[in-house]
């Protein structure tokens, strides 16, 4: 299992559990991709839309809120529009490899799930899931790359019982 560093900024964030949907999501994505083990670390970073519009603001600069943000440790994607991004090397349990840090908006978060008629908790996970495979490298810029991605996603939430967000 990966190691997620879950920070709650925002209480309502406890009731889902994120660390528990992060530490599942994280888990997952790794299995999926033949990475398991405990030598990944995530940061996650549960806050409100105010937060994320200041984080949006600087990194992206469009100061509005938005429902998840990713920040990779390194750059990992691939050349080639569908190529499979460079894997990291896992550090160890004492001193693991760190993919990079995510941050994620209640007020949307809930806007959405609420519109889509899905259950908040796994629109969340979707989205978590989404964040780690940028942390990884997958992107969805370009046609192939987004088709490689969201295939991923899909896979992995149906291990979970979570219905395709792309149907």
């Amino acid at each position: 299992m990966a190691l997620v560093d879950t920070i709650i900024e925002d209480d309502r964030w406890e009731e889902i559990d994120l660390p528990a949907i992060a530490e599942i999501a994280a888990e997952r994505v790794l299995a999926l991709l033949d990475m398991e083990g405990e030598g990944f670390l995530v940061s996650v970073l549960g806050c409100d839309d105010a937060r994320i519009a200041v984080l949006n603001a600087d990194f992206r600069g469009k100061p509005q809120p938005t429902n998840v943000l990713s920040w990779p440790s390194e750059e990992r994607g691939a050349e080639e529009d569908g190529g499979t991004p460079d894997r990291p090397t896992p550090g160890d349990e004492d001193d693991p490899e760190e993919l990079g840090d995510i941050a994620i908006a209640w007020e949307t978060c809930g806007r959405e799930a609420s519109e889509q008629g899905i259950p908040l908790k796994d629109h969340v996970t979707h989205l978590v899931i989404h964040g780690i495979l940028h942390l990884l490298g997958y992107d969805h810029v370009r046609e192939a790359d987004a088709a490689l991605m969201e295939g991923l996603e899909v896979r992995i939430l149906a291990t979970m019982g979570i219905s395709d967000p792309y149907a």
